[in-house]
């Protein structure tokens, strides 16, 4: 049986989790969250823990246990913390500002890049070289990091670009005369 599946997700105060069949709702002081998840799993809120079972071992249930224990647990951590995503921008002239609730890039092309406001995303830039991503959707909040880090990914030489600010760049040594 999933070791990650298997485990019960506690409910913290304040957050409010809702099953109504295969849908879960989670409610927080930062937002509401509402999935819909696989039918053959059975979700059940027990004692202020939300557990996940599975009729039986068939090799898709199997797959979709662990994962669905997972994103129920990133629903309820979401709501009550959130996540983030800090970005480093590295480079000479390298920039970035927070136009209304969007964001505009200088990476060294003969035009701004500008990233749309995104609802349930907020950006902050902090010494005009660090972006912090934060929302309560971990993988829209990861994927939005991706799309910035995409716009100018860091290139092994001289490591300029956008990069995760815990990310280490391998680099590699110039052509020798």
């Amino acid at each position: 049986m999933s070791r990650v599946g298997k485990k019960p997700i506690v409910v913290p105060a304040g957050v409010e989790v809702k099953i109504d069949g295969h849908k879960v709702t989670v409610k927080g002081p930062k937002g509401t969250l509402e999935k819909e998840f696989n039918q053959e799993l059975t979700i059940k809120l027990e004692n202020g823990e939300v557990v996940v079972e599975r009729p039986n071992d068939e090799p898709k249930v199997r797959a979709i246990h662990g994962t669905t224990r997972a994103l129920i647990q990133n629903m309820v951590s979401g709501v009550s913390e959130g996540f983030k995503k800090s970005l480093t921008l590295v480079g000479v002239g390298y920039r970035a500002a927070v136009k209304g609730k969007g964001l505009e890039l200088s990476l060294g092309y003969s035009h701004p890049v500008i990233i749309d406001e995104i609802p349930g995303i907020t950006f902050t830039v902090e010494k005009n070289t660090t972006i912090l991503v934060e929302g309560i959707e971990k993988d829209l909040v990861g994927q939005i990091a991706a799309n910035i880090r995409s716009k100018r990914a860091p290139e092994p030489y001289k490591g300029k670009g956008v990069k995760y600010t815990d990310e280490h760049i391998r680099r590699k040594e110039g052509k020798k005369a």
